[in-house]
């Protein structure tokens, strides 16, 4: 799993190209789902091998970077564990589009720089699909041509998404010669 990037940087200044492939999990995701308890000891890579294994035995393994994951409501569910968002981070999962977020993922997601879009119509998206995703403007396109609205994600939340996680944003932002931030 080494070939994949720990916080690839997304564009996000406009719509991307319609090649995100849809993988489509349930409601009420928990954090244990996505980064299993008993693998926390392990680092990230070894996390993301075991990503959603219960849900979905084929996503770790099948994901590819780019394709995205249309969940149900209550996605990241649970404890507060990063790992959780950097798991899908790491198997290069370009955003996860559901009705509703747990509030500390949709925070945790943002920090380790995975994109979240809330879209009330996010259960119409098809397994396997291929759509193209606007996030400045709040749109996903469907295949076949039907726009969804996504609730606004505000700027600064793109920049860290863009940066690859809050912590690239800030190094970019606040430069040093040694390339530590320190406070």
């Amino acid at each position: 799993m080494s070939e994949r990037p720990t916080n690839p940087p997304q564009a996000v200044h406009g719509e991307t190209s319609a090649a995100h492939r849809v993988w489509r999990v349930g409601a009420d995701i928990d954090t244990d789902a996505l980064a299993p308890g008993a693998y926390m000891k392990f680092g990230i890579d070894e996390i993301a091998r075991h990503c959603l294994e219960i849900a979905r035995p084929d996503f770790a393994a099948g994901v590819q970077p780019g394709d995205v994951l249309v969940a149900g409501p209550n996605f990241g569910i649970g404890s507060s564990r990063e790992q959780a968002a950097a798991a899908l981070v790491r198997l290069g999962v370009r955003a996860v589009i559901a009705p509703a977020f747990n509030g500390l993922y949709f925070r945790n997601a943002f920090n380790v720089g995975l994109l979240l879009l809330t879209c009330a119509d996010a259960g119409s998206i098809d397994e396997g699909e291929h759509i193209a995703i606007d996030p400045r403007a709040g749109r996903i396109r469907r295949a076949d041509g039907v726009e969804l609205t996504c609730e606004p994600v505000p700027a600064f939340l793109l920049d860290m998404v863009e940066a690859g996680g809050l912590l690239n944003l800030l190094k970019q932002r606040y430069p040093t010669s040694n390339g530590v931030i320190s406070c």
